[in-house]
C-alpha cells in the first residue's frame, strides 16, 4: 500500500541540506529515513534540471530491498524507475532506461568497465552519486575505494549516508569524506591525515590515538559538508532498557567446557604477554574463546564443529519463556550457535543470516512486522543494515556478543527505531569468567577504537592472572 510522503521537519531540513550543496554527508541515526530523504532530494534536483540519473551504491540487501521498496511505498516516488544491477541479467538491466541504478560495492569494477570515462560525444551516465552505508569506504586502501576513486569527479553531485560514521574512531572518516570533497577537508592522503591529527602509540606502535582537541578540529572542518542528527533528540522514542548499564544474564560453563575454555585462554594469555596480540587483531584473537563460551568450537577445517555445552542456549530459552509470547529477536554469530538454538527452540524457528536469500529476508521482515513470528534468530553482521523490524518487538537477546560497536548498535536499531511503540529490553547472555565480560565492557564503554577492545581484553586477562 502506497501513501504520500509527508516529511517531518528534520527530514525537510535534511532535504534542503542536500539540495543546497553539491556534496554532503548525512550522518543520521537509523530510522530517520535516509533513503526517503535522498529520493526526495533527487526529485527536487531533477525537477530543477540539475540532475538526470542517480547511481546508488549500497550493501547487497539494502540494494535489493530498501531502495526499490521505498520507491514503491511512497506515492511521491512511484514515477521513478529503479534498476538493481545484480545477478546474471545485470548487463541487460544496465541497458534499460531508468532514473535510479542501484549496485553493491563489489559490482563497481564491472560497472566502470562497462561505462568508460565520459567523452564529449558520450557523456557520463550519472549525475548524482549516493553512497549508502558509507562506512564500507572508510579505508582508502581497499579495492572498492581504489575502484571508485578515479570516477568521483564524474559525478556533479555526491552524497554519503550513514548512521555510524566513525565506528572504530576518527580514522574511519578519511575515506568517506574523500568521496565527497576529494581530499579538500581532511587532505588527499591518509598518511598526512594521520600525521596531522594522531599520535602513533600503543603496543608495538599499531595504534593511532587522536591528539587532544583533534575531534573538535576535524568536525569543525566537516561542518559545511555534514549534517548530523540524533534520533533520540528528534523522535518520541519508547524506552530502551538494558544497554546503559548493560543488562547481564550470567551463566556458568560446565566443568568440562570450562576446562577446554581455560586451555584456549591460556594460549591467548601467552600471546598477549608476548605482544603478539595488537589492537588491530584483538577481536580475532578471541574467536576460539568466544566460540567455546557460546557453546561450540569449529575444527581446523572451518566447517565441522563440536558442541560443548548448552548453558547459553538454556538461558535464552528461559528469557523467551519469561516474555510470555512477546516477540524476541535473538542474536547469534556462528553456525553451531544457530543449530543449538533451533534445537532448543524448535527446528521451525525462523532465522536470517549468511546464506539466506534476499527474498527470504523480505518475507521474514514482513511476517515479523505483522506479529506472526514470536522468536526470530538473526546474525547481526548480516542484518545490521536495511532491515526494519519496528512493527513489533519487545526484546533483543544477545546469545553471541560482538566486539563491533557499530554492528551492536545497528542490530538493536532494527527494532528500536522510528515506528516502534513498545519499550525494548536488551538482554546480554554472558558466560562467567570468560572473555564475554571483556566484550561487554568494551561495548558499554562506547570506545569506538581498536585500542578500547584491546584494553578491555587485557583487563580481563590481567584479572584472570591475578
Amino acid at each position: 500500500m502506497t501513501e504520500p510522503f509527508r516529511p517531518h521537519d528534520y527530514q525537510k531540513t535534511a532535504i534542503k541540506f542536500m539540495v543546497s550543496r553539491p556534496v554532503a554527508g548525512l550522518f543520521l541515526d537509523p530510522g530517520l529515513g535516509k533513503t526517503a530523504i535522498s529520493l526526495a532530494a533527487f526529485k527536487v534536483l531533477r525537477n530543477k534540471g540539475a540532475v538526470r540519473r542517480m547511481l546508488v551504491i549500497a550493501p547487497l540487501r539494502p540494494a535489493y530491498q530498501v531502495w526499490p521498496a521505498e520507491v514503491e511505498h511512497w506515492q511521491d516516488f512511484n514515477d521513478l524507475k529503479v534498476v538493481v544491477l545484480h545477478g546474471p541479467d545485470k548487463e541487460a538491466k544496465l541497458k534499460q532506461e531508468a532514473d535510479i541504478y542501484v549496485i553493491n560495492p563489489e559490482g563497481l569494477r564491472w560497472l566502470f568497465q562497462k561505462l568508460p570515462r565520459a567523452s564529449p560525444r558520450d557523456p557520463w551516465r550519472f549525475d548524482m552519486l549516493v553512497v549508502d552505508e558509507s562506512t564500507r569506504f572508510k579505508h582508502a586502501n581497499t579495492e572498492r575505494f581504489k575502484t571508485i576513486k578515479p570516477y568521483l569527479n564524474m559525478f556533479s553531485r555526491r552524497y554519503i549516508l550513514t548512521g555510524s560514521p566513525a565506528p572504530n574512531g576518527l580514522l574511519d572518516l578519511f575515506g568517506q569524506v574523500y568521496l565527497l570533497d576529494l581530499g579538500n577537508a581532511l587532505g588527499r592522503f591518509i598518511t598526512n591525515y594521520r600525521m596531522r591529527y594522531f599520535d602513533q602509540t600503543g603496543y608495538g606502535g599499531y595504534t593511532w590515538l587522536p591528539r587532544p582537541e583533534a575531534d573538535k578540529e576535524i568536525y569543525e572542518k566537516l561542518k559545511p559538508l555534514v549534517l548530523r542528527m540524533d534520533g533520540r533528540e528528534l523522535l518520541d522514542m519508547p524506552p530502551l532498557i538494558g544497554v546503559t548499564p548493560p543488562n547481564k544474564v550470567v551463566v556458568e560453563l560446565p566443568d568440562k567446557a570450562m576446562k577446554t575454555y581455560r586451555q584456549m585462554e591460556d594460549q591467548l594469555l601467552a600471546s598477549v604477554e608476548g605482544e603478539m596480540v595488537v589492537a588491530a587483531n584483538a577481536a580475532a584473537a578471541t574467536t576460539k574463546c568466544r566460540q567455546i563460551a557460546n557453546g561450540g568450537m569449529y575444527h581446523e577445517d572451518g566447517e565441522s564443529f563440536t558442541n560443548l555445552h548448552d548453558a547459553k542456549t538454556e538461558a535464552v530459552a528461559e528469557i523467551i519463556e519469561e516474555l510470555q509470547g512477546k516477540p524476541a529477536l535473538v542474536a547469534y554469530e556462528y553456525r553451531h550457535d544457530l543449530d543449538r538454538l533451533r534445537g532448543a527452540l524448535g527446528l521451525d524457528t525462523p532465522y536470517i543470516g549468511g546464506g539466506v536469500s534476499a527474498s527470504r529476508f523480505r518475507e521474514v521482515e514482513q511476517q515479523w512486522n505483522r506479529g506472526e513470528i514470536p522468536v526470530l534468530l538473526a546474525q547481526p553482521q548480516s542484518v545490521a543494515h536495511g532491515l526494519n523490524l519496528q512493527g513489533t518487538g519487545a526484546a533483543v537477546i544477545w546469545h553471541s556478543l560482538t566486539w563491533d560497536l557499530e554492528v551492536y548498535e545497528q542490530f538493536i536499531r532494527r527494532i528500536w527505531r522510528q515506528g516502534q511503540k513498545e519499550k525494548v529490553i536488551v538482554h546480554h547472555v554472558v558466560a562467567k569468567d570468560t572473555v564475554d565480560l571483556a566484550v561487554l565492557r568494551a561495548l558499554a564503554s562506547k570506545d569506538r577504537t581498536q585500542r578500547g577492545l584491546l584494553d578491555a581484553l587485557r583487563a580481563h586477562l590481567k584479572a584472570r592472572r591475578s
